[in-house]
């Protein structure tokens, strides 16, 4: 029996982001010969239960994001020398920077998903930017294995770290989108009557580098434009959280084609704003493989994403990409029919981003 040990998430059940998403369905394929540890921050779950899914559960007393991600994972990590784990499957760069002590007593391997180059976000100041590229750096060098969730990360590694990385294993393994499906249910039209018309929507964090200042310029420029096959906006997304979320939705909240909702953490409800649009906006620049743009691909939407990368590897190229609010807008604009990209997002979301092939992926790195 193989013990694995996940480091670096919120934890299970899955109540946050695209790891917690990621771990929610590798529990589903666990294979006969492999027990799970997943570790928990105490501070989000109030329950605490000893089992999920078959995996073993441990809480740990602090926060897994932001400053005391360092810890809660340093902590993580040394239970899982203590226990003896075979594997500890790392996820995410934030407590790596203490990879080099855990590595001379540790005697099982480390497979460590480095994530989306966190270093580069606009989010972070100039010392927390060298703090995690200097994590990342530890991540490669300590690691038996190094997973991307995509090929411009891939890509990334092997030039960055080609005089380490040639005695690595790197590996290219993205996301699931496969566990969302159209939702009908008219009975929410009376919470959102605005989605009774045509709409684009947007699911995301709402920070610089997910570009949303001009997706939102875009639509406001888009307001009487009644000729247009779509001018109404819903984006979801944690607008409290910052000053940059604040300013943009007073600014923009005026628009009457524009809807900014406060995060829905209700799956049902969420799938069904998604399901239902009829473009579905991407803005994500910085990253990999984005969860909520796989599983816009699963939906079988129509993407209008931003240019870049990670964005184009994710859709083989396959769907409309932007720089600017003018692009946003000349494309909804100038596209007669949407429905062939609907079209080549979905048989490449089933194709590539299924939990299942993701799981067998990382089952047969164990």
């Amino acid at each position: 029996m193989k013990k694995i040990y996940i480091i670096g998430t919120v934890g299970v059940p899955a109540c946050y982001g695209g790891f917690e998403s990621l771990v929610e369905n590798l529990l589903n394929y666990t294979p006969e010969d492999v027990e799970y540890t997943v570790f928990c921050s105490a501070k989000t779950y109030k329950e605490q239960p000893a089992t999920y899914k078959g995996a073993k559960l441990i809480y740990i007393d602090r926060n897994a994001n932001g400053k005391d991600s360092i810890l809660y994972d340093y902590e993580s990590m040394k239970i899982a020398v203590r226990d003896k784990a075979d594997i500890m499957l790392i996820l995410g760069v934030s407590g790596c920077i203490f990879l080099p002590q855990i590595r001379r007593k540790f005697k099982g391997k480390i497979i460590t998903n480095i994530d989306g180059l966190e270093w580069r976000r606009d989010k972070w100041k100039f010392y927390a930017k060298c703090l995690l590229k200097f994590s990342e750096r530890q991540a490669v060098y300590y690691s038996d294995v190094v997973i991307g969730d995509n090929k411009g990360i891939t890509d990334y590694v092997n030039e960055e770290y080609k005089n380490v990385i040639s005695n690595k294993r790197l590996e290219l393994i993205a996301y699931g989108g496969d566990q969302v499906s159209k939702i009908t249910d008219d009975s929410l039209y009376e919470k959102y009557p605005f989605c009774k018309e045509p709409y684009a929507c947007t699911v995301c964090r709402i920070e610089p580098e997910n570009n949303v200042h001009i997706i939102l310029e875009a639509f406001s420029k888009l307001q009487n434009n009644s000729d247009t096959f779509v001018t109404q906006l819903v984006m979801v997304g944690n607008w409290q959280k910052s000053e940059y979320g604040k300013t943009i939705k007073e600014q923009y909240s005026k628009f009457s084609n524009i809807h900014l909702l406060e995060p829905i953490y209700e799956p049902h409800e969420i799938n069904w704003i998604r399901s239902n649009a009829a473009l579905y906006v991407h803005g994500h620049s910085a990253g990999g493989t984005n969860p909520s743009l796989v599983e816009a691909m699963n939906f079988g939407l129509p993407i209008l994403a931003f240019d870049c990368v990670y964005n184009r590897a994710t859709t083989e190229e396959k769907c409309l990409y932007w720089n600017s609010a003018d692009d946003i807008i000349f494309i909804i604009q100038k596209t007669p029919d949407f429905s062939s990209f609907a079209n080549n997002m979905k048989e490449a979301g089933v194709r590539l981003y299924t939990w299942e092939n993701i799981a067998k992926q990382y089952n047969s790195l164990y």
